[in-house]
């Protein structure tokens, strides 16, 4: 009996060591279509790491037990499994059709990516991993081509401004259009990022057309998530954050700055000021951020789900500066029947802010400036606790103006809507939907009556603004899709109606007896109130074809008619067509067999859209109020002619030609697209002079033409695949913009520092042009500024007409550059950004540099002319005198700038260990933004724009909130 056991547990230890000894593993993999090998695919042995790739010709070989699973895979196909032994094992890879024909939102519908023949870029839920990020433009900012964001400030509560293939206009707005889950907005600043699970930027006339009037600037189509899985997904999303001014300017100290005041004349009680305040420390500081996001989403029965709340805070860098946002999203969609679908996509979000001034003098009340300008030598406070100022002037420190009121922004918005999609008659597939955006938004103002040197002037102000915004569309759609041999034909037809209302009133009383009251009813003297509202309608019918022929041949056409209450009977109607055509080389039968190139499609398209955002009511002769008459010694309201009707005034318009190609290489590992496009705005709504004999300046007229040219380039490669894998994207883009025709005349804007408008518009000449002196030097002698004149000569009392020229707010070109690599659980994001080429006003500089007045100044006023003699290029004190400070090239800078854009670092928790505490995923990150800039520029930031979203006054620096560094730890959990 011991021999019989014996026996036994010797066969069975036999037997399992027979089991996993290990084994020479070796194969080939090969393309399922053609056959061809496929170099570069991973073989790895489930669930462990043990892993490797095929050769140039397909071939592997490793090492694994008897028993093991090999699971093998290659970027764009469908990933196998197969059991390793010891013999030969041949893998056939099939291309993954959902990779290759990613279904891409456009107009009224969804495309395949690969059978679209306009200018699309794609950004995805991928873009946005561990990017947390508070506003939907930072998220589109260098990843896509030719599409430029546009920050005026980098404060909590600034909104973004975006340019698709530069400035479209002059007088109407060049920003694109919004499309969220089909409803039209024109406001993503209180958009919940996290809710967002793709992105379509519609750059040409030929995609965009389809939205007509309302395409000219381009349309940014967002997507929200739907529930996609049987099993219900709950997710779990937070990270909290700190932000920082990441650069200081040098100012003088208390000692510098009495001695400068001392040689401008200017005497005090100096024994009175003792203090040596840093107020760039008194008003930088960290600001703290947080959030939290819960969302669950699934599909069963037909009913699809994504429901989610998140809340955001966001502190500001400078002092009191803050945003606070609650958000509340449902996605539900059901199918009632084989032929019924009903949906609806809500948001609602509670948004709020408290604003800081900026671009402002601190005269009035501007902060950055104010940390310039405000002389050291003084404390916070004075002893009875109001706030200190100027010893020579009552200009109160910086802390007064971001301490001093209370102010607050209360915005709450309903944007969604409710859709029913009913198929009939087996091809054809009718949609209709009602959508509104719905905003509601309050003001809130109290400077008290003590503190302030201006709240005691005043005695006290309070100030209460409303706003109120309806939105409402109602479209229906009727679709037909046919498939007969190699025919695939797509047809759309539709209408849209759409219409706005605003209301807004707003309040001001003076004379408070005390702070504790700070609503208006307290202040006994009423200065203003007002209320106005206002309504545009807009009517819409679209057509759109799309016709595929073999895969070979695509064409697609739109066309639109659009109504606007915005122009008279005569002209209230425009047509806006667009064809497209695309030819994929890639299957004609003479490249099927070459391995290199696998995908080639040529793209080129015309279209004409148009732009009526040029305010309400553009067309009428309008009355004005605050006409008032004195009669009888008794004054009398009345109202005044405030414009000249204008029947025949139309649509702007703007004809687009584009040209692209699309490659895909060496098995999908390089792809490549390229487009060069043309863009002319005609027919300008431009406010334009009339003949006197009108009595009026002028009015706003169809005059004028605007135009774009430009390149756009994007390459995204596949560096390595295995363990580790190393992904990145490159996108360039070159923009031409050039005003061809305002009948002559010039144009100006960008007032700042008291010295004049800094922009010009002109003819031959691009928007965002500074236009001033040409700077000379500084004369040894008598320590004035010189500049040239228009014959070159030297002059110290340039006239106007030696103005010229002095510079271009518009960059050569822009880029982005995000390499991802991830290995064994890790990943890291790179994300460089950045401009080449553009100038910056420093219109800063005029105030810390133009020693006028008794303002602190920069430390390069040290080097200021003193005496005959004196070498230097900073001129000598002039008090009350502009002359040596100038609109002039002494001010313009290069404004080109790299910057670190994000920097992630991520960890997954291991499968293993997560299916023990029956969790999904949980990912860790760390999150650096705006970590280090590479640029000349010499002030707080280069990424700035005083003036916003203008179209005529660009790159102008004028004490602008600068951008922040970030530092952000945050985790992801799935269960």
């Amino acid at each position: 009996m011991k021999i019989k056991k014996y026996l036994w547990v010797l066969f069975f230890s036999f037997t399992a060591f027979s089991w996993a000894q290990t084994i020479e593993v070796s194969g080939t993999v090969i393309d399922g279509s053609n056959n061809f090998p496929l170099p570069g695919a991973n073989v790895i042995v489930k669930n462990t790491t043990n892993g490797t790739q095929t050769d140039f010709d397909g071939n592997f070989s490793l090492e694994a037990s008897r028993g093991d699973i090999l699971v093998v895979s290659f970027l764009g196909y469908v990933t196998q499994e197969v059991p390793a032994t010891d013999s030969p094992i041949q893998v056939t890879l099939m291309e993954d059709s959902e990779t290759l024909d990613q279904v891409v939102v456009v107009g009224y519908g969804t495309q395949s990516k690969r059978d679209i023949t306009g200018s699309v870029s794609i950004i995805d839920d991928e873009a946005f991993d561990d990017r947390p990020n508070t506003q939907v433009g930072a998220l589109i900012q260098g990843k896509a081509p030719g599409v430029q964001v546009v920050s005026g400030s980098g404060k909590p509560s600034s909104g973004l401004n975006i340019r698709i293939r530069g400035t479209n206009s002059i007088n109407a707005s060049s920003e694109p259009l919004y499309v969220v889950d089909g409803v039209p907005t024109n406001d993503t600043r209180s958009l919940n990022p996290a809710d967002i699970e793709s992105i379509s930027v519609l750059k040409d006339a030929s995609s965009a057309a389809i939205y007509g009037a309302q395409g000219a600037n381009g349309v940014v189509l967002i997507t929200t998530r739907k529930g996609t899985s049987e099993k219900p997904r709950l997710t779990f999303d937070t990270y909290v954050g700190v932000s920082q001014v990441w650069n200081t300017l040098p100012v003088l100290n208390s000692e510098q700055y009495r001695d400068l005041m001392t040689e401008m004349g200017r005497n005090t009680d100096w024994s009175r000021y003792t203090e040596n305040t840093d107020w760039q420390k008194v008003i930088f500081g960290d600001g703290l951020s947080s959030n939290y996001q819960l969302g669950m989403s699934g599909k069963s029965n037909g009913t699809s789900y994504y429901v989610s709340g998140g809340y955001t805070k966001q502190e500001g860098a400078v002092r009191s500066s803050e945003m606070e946002r609650y958000n509340f999203k449902i996605n539900l969609s059901q199918e009632v029947t084989e032929w019924l679908e009903i949906g609806t996509n809500i948001a609602y979000t509670h948004y709020s802010d408290v604003d800081v001034t900026d671009n402002q003098s601190i005269n009035s009340g501007g902060v950055l400036l104010g940390v310039l300008s405000t002389p050291p030598n003084i404390g916070i406070y004075n002893p009875d606790g109001t706030f200190t100022s100027n010893p020579f002037q009552d200009w109160e420190n910086p802390v007064a103006s971001t301490d001093g009121s209370q102010r607050e922004y209360v915005n709450q918005r309903l944007l969604g809507n409710i859709y029913a999609e009913i198929s009939f008659l087996e091809d054809f597939t009718f949609k209709t939907n009602i959508g509104t955006d719905y905003s509601s938004a309050n003001y809130d103002y109290f400077l008290d009556p003590f503190r302030t040197s201006y709240g005691r002037a005043m005695k006290g102000i309070g100030r209460y603004n409303t706003n109120l915004t309806n939105f409402y569309i109602f479209d229906n759609t009727l679709s037909y899709e046919k498939e007969i041999g190699r025919h695939n034909l797509k047809a759309l037809v539709g209408s849209v109606f759409q219409k706005y209302r605003w209301e807004d009133s707003s309040m001001e009383r003076r004379n408070f007896a005390g702070d504790k009251i700070t609503t208006p009813n307290a202040g006994s003297e009423l200065i203003a109130a007002t209320a106005t509202k206002a309504e545009k309608a807009n009517a819409s019918y679209l057509a759109r074809v799309n016709y595929e022929f073999d895969e070979r041949y695509l064409l697609t056409a739109n066309f639109r008619a659009d109504g606007s209450s915005n122009f008279g009977p005569k002209e209230r109607w425009g047509y806006f067509p667009s064809f497209s055509a695309g030819w994929r080389i890639s299957e004609e039968s003479f490249m099927r067999d070459q391995e290199t190139i696998n995908d080639m499609k040529l793209r080129a398209g015309w279209g004409l859209v148009g732009n009526d955002q040029v305010g309400n009511y553009a067309y009428y002769g309008r009355v004005g109020s605050g006409g008032n008459y004195p009669i009888g010694g008794v004054v009398l309201p009345g109202t005044y002619p405030a414009s000249i009707a204008n029947e025949t005034l139309k649509w702007e318009e703007s004809e687009q030609i584009n040209i692209g190609l699309d490659v895909a290489l060496f098995n999908r590992r390089i792809r490549f697209s390229a487009d060069a496009y043309q863009k002319d705005t005609r027919d300008l709504l431009l406010n334009a002079p009339l003949p006197r004999s009108t009595g009026f300046n002028s009015a706003i007229q169809n005059i004028g033409q605007l135009r774009n040219k430009g390149l756009e380039f994007q390459l995204t490669t596949v560096n390595t695949q295995g363990e580790f894998n190393w992904e990145s994207d490159f996108n360039i883009s070159f923009n031409r913009n050039e005003v061809i025709d305002i009948v002559g005349q010039q144009m100006f804007a960008g007032g700042v520092a008291g010295r004049g408008e800094v922009s010009l518009v002109r003819e031959g000449e691009p928007l965002g042009t500074f236009y001033g002196y040409l700077w000379g030097g500084v004369d040894p002698e008598t320590g004035m500024a010189y500049y040239l004149d228009s014959e070159g000569e030297t002059t110290f009392s340039p006239s106007a007409d030696d103005r010229t020229i002095i510079g271009d707010a518009n960059p050569d070109f822009q880029y982005g550059f995000t390499n991802n690599l991830s290995y064994k659980g890790f990943g890291l994001s790179v994300f460089l950004q950045g401009s080449q080429g553009n100038d910056i006003f420093n219109a800063t500089r005029i105030e810390t540099e133009g020693m006028t007045d008794s303002k602190n100044q920069s430390r390069a006023v040290l080097d200021r002319w003193r005496e005959p003699g004196d070498i230097t290029d900073i001129p000598r004190t002039s008090e009350g005198n502009t002359d040596n400070s100038r609109l002039s090239t002494r001010f313009v800078e290069d404004g080109s700038y790299l910057r670190m854009k994000a920097l992630t670092l991520s960890y997954g928790l291991p499968k293993t260990f997560l299916e023990s505490i029956n969790l999904d995923a949980v990912k860790l990150y760390a999150t650096g933004e705006n970590l280090f800039t590479l640029t000349d520029y010499s002030g707080f930031d280069p990424e700035v724009n005083a003036f916003g979203g203008s179209n005529t006054a660009m790159g102008v620096d004028y004490g602008t909130y600068p951008q922040t560094r970030n530092l952000i730890l945050g985790l992801n959990v799935t269960f």
